[in-house]
């Protein structure tokens, strides 16, 4: 199935995407999951589980003190402004997994390395390619994953539906969310040759 793991809402301060566009984009593209991550909020992703339960993966990104945290497969808002492991330890207390998106973006909020490495035992997915990343930080995302054996996803990071489509993940079907994890680690990661849409402010 292809699943898309970062994606945002009308529901993010910086986006105008409807919950109805994503639905219909996502059957476009041939989407099977995916994870409504918008900033500091997991009421879109909740409205998209009750719209579209067989399309949408519960996500939130929060802002920490340091990086940002996205939790997937969650059932509860994880508050802003917490220490890292607070944010990541509340995700795993409802049985979700944590992702931590474009760690070294300069444009964004970011972890330092050695934070990436302190916390790697809270993380379970580290992103590799993110399309508003400039080449190099994604590469060092890579090397710090596979220095780490972590698994690594590729998002859309879409803020406008017609982002939505240009990288996916190709997996296996799951069944539970350790399940889709474990699933995660062989999963084809695919990027199309429109996905280098360049940098987000």
């Amino acid at each position: 199935m292809r699943v898309d793991l970062h994606l945002h809402s009308r529901y993010s301060h910086d986006s105008r995407t409807s919950l109805d566009a994503l639905i219909e984009r996502a059957g476009e593209c041939g989407l099977n999951r995916i994870a409504l991550t918008d900033h500091n909020t997991v009421e879109g992703a909740l409205e998209l589980a009750r719209l579209a339960p067989e399309l949408a993966i519960v996500g939130e990104e929060a802002k920490t003190l340091e990086g940002e945290v996205i939790g997937l497969f969650i059932t509860r808002r994880v508050p802003p402004f917490l220490r890292p492991e607070e944010a990541m330890d509340l995700v795993h207390e409802m049985g979700g997994i944590t992702y931590v998106p474009h760690p070294f973006d300069r444009n964004r909020s970011h972890f330092r390395a050695e934070r990436i490495v302190e916390l790697a035992d809270r993380i379970d997915i580290i992103e590799v390619h993110n399309p508003w990343c400039e080449p190099a930080a994604n590469a060092a995302a890579a090397r710090l994953a596979a220095e780490l054996d972590k698994v690594t996803a590729t998002g859309s990071d879409a803020h406008a539906v017609n982002e939505l489509g240009r990288t996916w993940m190709e997996i296996e079907s799951y069944s539970s969310p350790q399940d889709f994890l474990d699933k995660l680690r062989h999963a084809r990661h695919v990027v199309t040759a429109s996905s280098g849409i360049g940098r987000r402010a």
